[in-house]
């Protein structure tokens, strides 16, 4: 499967418990930081949820 680049680029200070959680879940903690996953649905679903605070490297 295709892997997807993703980049923390705002901070989780006033965001949702839910949102906050999420950004864990992907891995992020530091700002600036990047991670790498598989393409999946659940993990582009997640990427969705949180959008405002990520980007997407290709």
């Amino acid at each position: 499967m295709a892997t997807i680049k993703i980049q923390k680029v705002r901070s989780t200070i006033k965001c949702q418990k839910v949102q906050k959680q999420t950004m864990e879940a992907l891995g992020l903690h530091k700002m600036n930081a990047i991670v790498e996953h598989e393409a999946t649905p659940s993990i582009l679903g997640m990427v969705e949820k949180v959008k405002h605070l990520v980007k997407v490297i290709d």
